[in-house]
């Protein structure tokens, strides 16, 4: 089905508010109704905001009123913001169970595509090395984590009720890119990055062209399912760390004196749980996704961090021509005090 009358969660952040405008623009497209609680992180072209929080069932009425036959659910975020947790999840879950059912009620919708997050799979050293979307969680996962999974658990009762509805879930891996904001993203703008003590982690990244290019196929197409969403290959944090020219800091400690410690180094948005999940942070198989979802990403897990240090702000703390310079002047000294050959 193509859809003609789109209604969009979540556009105060830099996805929401790309996709809102990328659709509009969509031959074929009557209305694109864009909905958040503060404005739109940027311009959302053709589009129609709508300033209303998603906890309130009068959501309903926008459903209603504009007669929307497609709903993109992309208000299930990750604040790191420990005070903050309980509005964050109540946001998360029981917003969504408000638009889910809104859209239940609305005989016009045809279509519900929503954004979920790998991290549903936890994080543990026992998990596998690469989970598939039929696979679960071996441990109860906390924090955002668990918030994600609630969402699932709603989206899929919605689809047992309406199986009259396309639903398309997006699983994605860690989104970062030079425009967008992201607790990772923060994390390596810090000149020095608290690192794991003994671990070498592994990051599946998902540019942000790629995440939007998915939710506007997503959005457009018919490609019902559940789909893992990230780039080719991983980039191990010591890698990430020395592309991006910053200082690893080794921290062996727990994770709330962690995040304590992180803040004084001048990383105030990373939480200990998100420090925690770090450490056995998932890999997604992305099979589905270019078999039956039929999308290629067009950056691997290296060019997508590579593209975000290119556009980052934060200079690096040394380049490769500073270590380069370092080592000529050991690779002197050295050879100043080894004296002449014999």
């Amino acid at each position: 089905m193509r859809p003609r009358r789109i209604l969009i969660t979540g556009v105060s952040r830099f996805l929401g508010s790309e996709l809102a405008r990328q659709l509009a623009g969509e031959p074929g497209i009557e209305h694109v109704v864009a909905i958040d609680s503060v404005l739109p992180a940027g311009e959302i072209g053709a589009a129609e905001f709508v300033r209303a929080d998603i906890r309130n069932p009068l959501i309903a009425k926008v459903l209603s009123s504009v007669a929307v036959d497609t709903v993109v659910h992309l208000n299930v975020v990750a604040k790191p913001t420990a005070s903050a947790r309980a509005a964050i999840k109540e946001s998360n879950v029981i917003g969504t169970m408000q638009v889910l059912a809104a859209a239940q009620n609305a005989r016009t919708v045809r279509k519900l595509v929503v954004k979920s997050s790998t991290s549903v799979y936890g994080s543990s050293a026992g998990d596998p090395a690469v989970f598939s979307e039929d696979m679960e969680s071996r441990a109860l996962p906390g924090g955002y984590a668990k918030d994600a999974s609630e969402v699932e658990s709603y989206v899929r009762g919605f689809a047992r009720r309406r199986p009259d509805v396309d639903v398309t879930m997006l699983r994605f891996a860690n989104v970062i890119g030079p425009r967008g904001d992201s607790a990772l993203s923060r994390f390596f703008s810090s000149p020095i990055v608290p690192v794991p003590f003994g671990f070498d982690p592994r990051l599946q990244l998902l540019h942000e062209d790629d995440a939007l290019e998915v939710l506007r196929l997503a959005t457009m197409r018919d490609r019902a399912g559940t789909y893992n969403v990230g780039g080719a290959g991983v980039v191990l944090l010591s890698q990430a760390v020395r592309r991006a020219g910053r200082l690893p800091f080794p921290v062996a400690v727990a994770p709330s004196l962690t995040g304590r410690l992180v803040r004084r180094l001048g990383v105030p948005h990373f939480s200990p749980e998100q420090l925690a999940t770090l450490l056995h942070a998932p890999v997604a198989d992305t099979s589905r996704l270019h078999t039956t979802f039929d999308f290629e990403p067009s950056f691997s897990s290296a060019q997508a961090f590579d593209d975000f240090v290119l556009g980052c702000d934060v200079a690096p703390v040394y380049s490769a021509a500073s270590v380069t310079a370092a080592e000529h002047s050991l690779t002197q000294l050295v050879s100043s005090l080894a004296g002449p050959r014999a």
